[in-house]
């Protein structure tokens, strides 16, 4: 009993998760299936007796057919396919106001000769419009336990649990019998031929699973499925009916489903009548406005802007919190502990580190706030049904239009939110061009490079057309060129590296509902753990690793003997306010010295010969390192390399001034207008951000991608940065 298996199934938007969730309390898991990305929920289910059994809440959908490895995980986990075992209860959670189209799901199930509690949910909303599903007659026509639950309310849920305790009492009990019509001749000659190449573990030893699993098969594989573990010989023969099918008029997939649908069309009015109006009436009604095709997207736009603007402004107080918090905490262990190694390690290594993960912890979370506030109040299918068509020219689906507005605002939590995309080819789309939209990380680098390079509106050449500001022009033009650059990119891995043809977007159009406090909280919570304890080691580790690449060596010779000037200085007799400036320009100058010859500024010097045709120097190449923990940090970085302490923001004109003075050996400036933009087109490009790379690895359970993810945006950052240089001192440009 305490290994016993009890699998959760059911629709999207059918209230499954919810209902995992009430039968499992607060001690659920969270990890990812074996061999793909897919989310997997495991939790305990105790019962009265005190015996308990492994609950798993599978990935919702519409049916068992599968053409991605996602879609697949539904039917191998439900039929215990390798590598999973059989569950000893399947629970398929029914929305009672989408009766007719949740029964197909439980036909399939039915199919597989599987022990099966159907739970029919939300009851209570039905209920309230005069209407009332017939448990009886449904267990009946099904041949199974029936039990109307409400998920949110918790209504039904203890019947619920003792019917299942019930089943796994009774290891014997007969196996569910599906009870469709029967197939047409040919139909059945095609399931028939595809029988024997099912493979022999599958089936159990049972001939009605196999021909389930047959007819599955007929269902799900095709030219551009991503099943990719499938026996060959039953590949080639489902792909030979389907043709001989296609030859002959026929549509195999219509077939099987009629079949289904036919009985259900049949039986559903033995135990329910016809959804009353005013069920529907509201529904529509606000559809009306919300799918319209030109109000909707007004609509739409409002919605994701209040998005937008939480991710970006309302969260900055609880940023900014965090970094006072993790400021704070640096403060008080730098003057707890003995200045030294260990100091500078726990509190520029360790404690940073830790602040670098916990950064992003207010966004991630109102984040996952929103998509659950808008998933569990129907909104968001309706938010996809109207982007569908715009992202679909780019081979992108209407799911991944908010993710990639969440880019704006920070990468991070945007490829988290690619979870809420069905098939592995969209999500691993959306994610290798999400990063190239201009997050919020990039604004202090082009705050800086604007206003040091390039005049005022008050200035001469501030301004374009006679009133337009030349700087507010080019911070909207590097937020236009991460955008088309991020379409453009789709539309090239969509037809090259993840080619295949665009899926349909296949979704209901679910009741609205008011969402479930609960769920929403529990949603915040698994995500932002899983931030801390996954990607969060991951970017733990790149910050030490940076840390120590400037730090050391620590022991090498300086050009100047700091200690004997500050001796000087104090010994000096000067003002005590004249002495302590000395002093803190002797730090902060040795402290710009150190780090030039630290790791990292080797390896600035190192890098300078291919950052040069760019416009870079190798302090700049030092910069570059540096901001790879974080882009803002390229500021703080350059700060320090040329002397300034590592205080200094995009904000600090005696910064500014050092780059508009800074010159090459033979008196050439450094930083020009060329210069600044190349910089900013590179920083528009480039994968300077380790936390993004360490949530790409976590994202997809592989070190490939985020390995490709650096590389294809790093040389099309140099190619392009290259290109705006070059291609400018060929027009005359300096």
């Amino acid at each position: 009993m305490s290994r016993a298996v009890v699998a959760l199934a059911g629709n999207p938007n059918s209230g499954k998760t919810t209902l995992f969730n009430r039968l499992t309390g607060a001690n659920a898991k969270v990890g990812n299936y074996p061999g793909v990305t897919v989310e997997r929920k495991e939790g305990r289910l105790r019962f009265d007796d005190g015996r308990q059994a492994v609950a798993l809440d599978i990935p919702g959908t519409y049916s068992l057919s599968a053409r991605t490895g996602e879609e697949a995980v539904a039917i191998t986990a439900i039929a215990g396919l390798n590598p999973f075992t059989e569950p000893d209860v399947v629970v398929v959670v029914v929305d009672s106001t989408q009766l007719a189209r949740n029964l197909y799901l439980v036909l399939q199930v039915l199919e597989l000769r599987l022990r099966v509690v159907v739970a029919l949910n939300m009851s209570d909303v039905i209920a309230k419009n005069g209407m009332q599903v017939d448990a009886g007659a449904l267990a009946d026509a099904l041949g199974v336990p029936v039990v109307p639950v409400s998920a949110t309310r918790g209504d039904g849920v203890e019947a619920l649990r003792a019917t299942i305790a019930d089943l796994l009492e009774r290891p014997n009990t007969d196996r569910s019998r599906a009870r469709t019509n029967g197939f047409d001749p040919a139909l059945s000659a095609d399931v028939t031929a595809v029988e024997p190449h099912v493979p022999s573990g599958w089936d159990r030893g049972d001939p009605e699973r196999r021909r389930a699993l047959a007819s599955w098969a007929l269902m799900s594989i095709d030219e551009d499925d991503e099943l990719w573990d499938l026996p060959g010989d039953l590949r080639e023969i489902v792909l030979e009916r389907q043709r001989r099918a296609q030859d002959e008029g026929r549509d195999i997939d219509l077939a099987l489903a009629g079949a289904r649908y036919r009985w259900i069309d049949e039986h559903t009015p033995r135990f329910m009548g016809e959804v009353p109006g005013s069920l529907r009436a509201l529904t529509e009604s606000i559809d009306k406005l919300l799918v319209h095709p030109a109000l909707g997207f007004v609509l739409f736009l409002l919605v994701m802007s209040v998005v937008f603007q939480a991710l970006f402004s309302w969260s900055a107080p609880l940023i900014d919190l965090v970094d006072t918090a993790v400021g704070g905490l640096a403060d008080g262990v730098r003057s707890a502990m003995p200045a030294g190694l260990l100091r500078d390690f726990v509190v520029d290594g360790v404690i940073a580190g830790v602040g670098a993960v916990l950064v992003f912890l207010p966004q991630i979370l109102m984040l996952f706030l929103f998509i659950s506030l808008m998933e569990d109040s129907g909104y968001m299918a309706r938010a996809a049904f109207l982007m569908d068509r715009i992202m679909k020219a780019v081979g992108l689906t209407g799911r991944a239009f908010v993710p990639m507005l969440s880019g704006f605002a920070c990468a991070i939590p945007a490829i988290m939110a690619t979870r809420t995309m069905e098939r592995q080819r969209d999500r691993m789309l959306t994610m290798m061009v999400l990063p190239l939209t201009t997050c919020s990380a990039r604004l202090p680098v082009y705050t800086l490079i604007i206003a040091a390079l390039y005049p005022a509106p008050d200035q001469p050449g501030g301004t374009v057309a006679g009133f337009l500001s030349l700087q507010a022009l080019l911070m909207v033009a590097m937020y236009v060129f991460g955008t088309v650059l991020a379409l453009v990119a789709a539309a090239i891995f969509g037809r090259t590296i993840f080619k295949g043809s665009s899926a349909p977007l296949l979704l209901e159009l679910p009741p609205y509902r008011m969402p479930s406090p609960v769920s929403v909280l529990r949603m915040m919570w698994t995500r932002g753990k899983l931030f801390v304890t996954e990607a969060g080691t991951v970017i733990l580790s790149c910050t030490v690793l940076l840390w120590m690449l400037l730090t050391f060596p620590r022991d090498v010779p300086l050009e100047r003997d700091y200690v004997a000037e500050a001796e000087a200085a104090r010994a000096s007799g000067a003002a005590v306010v004249e002495v302590e400036q000395t002093l803190a320009a002797l730090v902060q100058e040795q402290s710009a010295e150190q780090l030039r010859a630290s790791w990292g500024g080797r390896l600035g010097h190192a890098i300078e010969p291919l950052i040069e045709p760019l416009g870079f120097d190798w302090k700049i190449g030092v910069g570059l390192v540096g901001a790879f923990a974080a882009r803002e940090v390229f500021v703080s970085t350059m700060g320090v390399v040329y002397g300034m302490g590592d205080e200094t923001d995009q904000e600090s004109v005696p910064l500014r001034r050092r780059l508009q003075d800074e010159t090459w050996p033979d008196g050439r400036r450094v930083y020009t207008p060329l210069v600044g933009l190349s910089l900013m087109v590179f920083f528009a490009l480039a994968a300077q951000c380790m936390s993004t790379l360490a949530v790409v690895r976590r994202e997809t359970n592989s070190w490939r991608w985020p390995v490709f993810l650096f590389a294809y945006m790093t040389v099309l950052a140099w190619v392009f940065s290259f290109a705006t240089y070059q291609g400018g001192r060929m027009l005359g440009f300096s």
